[in-house]
């Protein structure tokens, strides 16, 4: 079976089991453009370096010329451009990282733009405290007995219900962030149905 891709964006550097096994085990590493300095120093180095590059150190960019991936457009940040990369390589299963931990405005819009990635990827975003996936309507979500579950809808005016969580959902929009949090699985998996609108799951670490 073939590894998924990781993208290493240019948050806080893993400092866990997960994430650093994720990493360390890839054949295929895109850093978001001034990750890969972070990359380099832990020993590994990159299969490619997307972004507008403009937080690459010029020896970076010498020594990587044959894996820089330069795209300028603006109005998209350097994670949404490396995902166009892998794209643009036929890569459809991703492990995102270092995507948390340092702005707080960056980890937000990283974190909600797993919502648009879902719909051309497998894709999820693995942190130091747990993994962050888009959930599909009536697709169980492979959990684990007394598993913190949250929840989070891109969409306000989705009506969820719940299969497997501790706190039922029945129709339930969820209307401002904390709504969903701090559920619990009470089994091995737990499924989420709505009838339209993007949302988004926390999984505790094991």
């Amino acid at each position: 079976m073939a590894k998924p891709v990781v993208i290493l964006a240019d948050s806080s550097f893993p400092t866990t089991g997960l994430p650093l096994g994720y990493l360390e085990n890839s054949d295929q590493i895109v850093c978001c453009d001034g990750s890969v300095s972070k990359l380099v120093e832990y020993g590994l180095e990159p299969w490619a370096i997307a972004g507008d590059l403009d937080s690459v150190s010029e020896d970076l960019k010498k020594k990587y010329a044959d894996r820089l991936y330069y795209d300028g457009d603006q109005e998209t940040n350097d994670l949404t451009k490396a995902v166009r990369y892998c794209l643009v390589k036929g890569i459809t299963d991703i492990v995102i990282l270092g995507a948390t931990g340092l702005r707080e405005d960056h980890t937000l819009a990283n974190i909600s733009l797993l919502a648009d990635y879902a719909e051309s990827l497998s894709v999820k975003m693995v942190t130091d405290h747990g993994i962050i996936i888009p959930v599909q309507s009536g697709k169980p979500v492979s959990s684990w007995q007394g598993q913190q579950i949250s929840l989070f809808a891109i969409d306000n005016d989705t009506k969820i219900s719940s299969e497997g969580l501790k706190y039922p959902l029945d129709k339930l929009e969820l209307k401002n962030w904390w709504m969903g949090t701090l559920n619990e699985c009470t089994g091995d998996s737990f499924t989420l149905n709505f009838d339209s609108g993007r949302v988004l799951a926390f999984l505790e670490m094991q």
